[in-house]
């Protein structure tokens, strides 16, 4: 079966980083070969003064094709694994929502989106976890974590929302690669330019300094623009990522 798993609010200032916790949880199901896990995602959600993040307010989302029988030892593992792990101070949420038992997974993703534009409660997090029996739990501090952890899961449902983590390792900046070699050598399955055009495969493109890829339609994709000015396609930068 599917599932998603989110968590957020693991690090503090001066110490940890949710993405880490993610491949940590990662690593944990993969060596006790429970399933597969796919590509972890960073979500951005609401910047307001009023809300207690640490940096940037983002959270973590990833997906595993995991056998059911392990389900509730998953669930188990990764609230210890963050009660032991998360960095003092933090406010840790895990979630955890199997796909073919989500019947009304729109209502999941329209608060995704509300968290984008809202201050949410956690209240309202246990109240709609609750609803579609998504596992929802706090692992210590205040546990307004698991805002965020609902957030990530019900984001990532949309297929369109989120920056894969790390960087991708192609030739060095300046280089240019075709959109064939690109997707022969990574993990990206599709170029599409700011406006939403598809590359072909025979078409070539110059790399920039960070190379990050994004979820839409489903696919993992690298973003490219036409620089003011010059020939052809480009990666894009950190300012056209900021909305992904």
């Amino acid at each position: 079966m599917k599932i998603y798993v989110g968590i957020d609010d693991t690090d503090s200032i001066d110490q940890g980083a949710t993405g880490e916790s993610a491949n940590q949880l990662i690593k944990l199901i993969e060596e006790r070969r429970w399933g597969r896990c796919q590509g972890l995602t960073r979500h951005q959600l609401l910047l307001d003064p009023a809300i207690p993040y640490t940096s940037h307010n983002s959270s973590m989302c990833f997906t595993a094709d995991l056998e059911a029988v392990y389900l509730p030892s998953l669930i188990k593992e990764a609230g210890r694994f963050l009660e032991q792990n998360s960095a003092p101070g933090s406010d840790p949420g895990l979630c955890v929502a199997v796909e073919e038992h989500l019947e009304r997974a729109e209502e999941l993703i329209a608060y995704g989106y509300e968290t984008k534009v809202r201050i949410m409660t956690k209240a309202e997090a246990y109240g709609l976890a609750g609803k579609l029996g998504v596992h929802l739990s706090e692992h210590g501090g205040t546990g307004i974590g698991v805002i965020g952890a609902l957030a990530g899961v019900g984001l990532r449902m949309t297929n369109n929302d989120g920056r894969f983590q790390g960087k991708l390792k192609l030739k060095g900046p300046g280089a240019t690669m075709s959109v064939a070699e690109i997707k022969s050598c990574s993990p990206v399955e599709r170029v599409q330019s700011l406006a939403g055009r598809i590359l072909g495969d025979d078409e070539e493109l110059r790399l920039g300094k960070k190379l990050k890829t994004v979820l839409l339609n489903g696919k993992r994709t690298l973003l490219v623009y036409r620089p003011e000015g010059e020939p052809g396609w480009e990666t894009c930068t950190n300012r056209h990522l900021e909305d992904y």
